[in-house]
């Protein structure tokens, strides 16, 4: 059963590399992407625009993300400031603490009274080292915490811009949404305005049907009329025909009238 399976497997790979190599995997494609296109033809407008407003109303949790993100940013930053901005007073209280002490140092006395307390210039000497020491640990720290500070407010300003375009891009897709949503529309405006198209088939009908009756009844009294006529088998001259006859030889000849009939009686027999 499996080495069935792995031959029909094999075969399967090989007919689809066939058709990819024949360039038949292109019609493929090209049939998928019509019946897809004929698919989202087939969508009525008024559900594409409901679909395109539900997707804008997607981005909103989205762009809520994103603001805390900025807004929680924006805290660390300030935070961040403060502390630096603490930092570099200390550093400026120490940086004069640690050149008074210098120039006493500097002084050659042996003796030192600070605060209502008395030092030997070897406790001052200590004391102004260890000073020294630790101005330099925080200066070291506070250029670094500068350095992220720096950094961190790029970052942020970078995000406040993205932000403020999605927020713009938002914007822009609703009044779009809506400026489709009046030209559908106007358009069935125009739509149910223009001329409609009746249905008049049994009206029509209707003609028809008393065009027969009135033909039927004109047929039936043409017959009735027929009918009353005195029909004989013989189709008699019509005498005022003959009579105009005569006047027209008699006139045309100059002949007197009991002539030209005796000679017409003649070519009668």
């Amino acid at each position: 059963m499996l080495k069935k399976m792995a031959v029909l497997g094999v075969a399967g790979l090989i007919g689809a590399g066939a058709v990819a190599g024949t360039g038949a995997w292109s019609y493929v494609r090209t049939c998928a992407h019509s019946a897809s296109e004929t698919v989202r033809d087939s969508v009525p407008i008024q559900w594409e625009i409901k679909r395109a407003r539900q997707m804008i109303e997607d981005l909103k949790p989205e762009i809520a993300k994103n603001l805390q993100v900025v807004a929680k940013e924006e805290v660390e930053v300030k935070r961040l400031a403060s502390e630096i901005a603490k930092k570099e007073a200390i550093l400026a209280k120490g940086h004069g603490e640690i050149l008074r002490l210098k120039g006493d140092l500097e002084s050659g006395s042996v003796r030192f009274v600070y605060a209502g307390r008395s030092y030997t210039d070897e406790q001052v000497r200590d004391d102004l080292a260890n000073r020294f020491k630790q101005y330099k640990v925080h200066e070291q720290t506070t250029n670094k915490l500068t350095q992220i500070l720096n950094a961190r407010e790029k970052n942020l300003t970078a995000a406040q811009q993205k932000l403020d375009e999605m927020l713009a891009a938002r914007r822009e897709l609703e009044v779009e949404v809506e400026n489709l949503q009046a030209r559908l529309t106007m358009v069935e405006v125009a739509q149910t305005s223009s001329p409609m198209s009746l249905d008049d088939s049994q009206l029509s009908e209707t003609k028809r049907l008393l065009d027969d009756i009135r033909t039927r009844i004109d047929v039936s009294e043409q017959m009735i009329a027929n009918e009353g006529a005195l029909m004989g088998t013989i189709q008699l001259d019509n005498e005022s025909d003959s009579a105009d006859l005569l006047n027209q030889i008699t006139d045309y000849f100059g002949a007197d009238r009991a002539e030209i009939e005796a000679l017409i009686a003649d070519n009668s027999n």
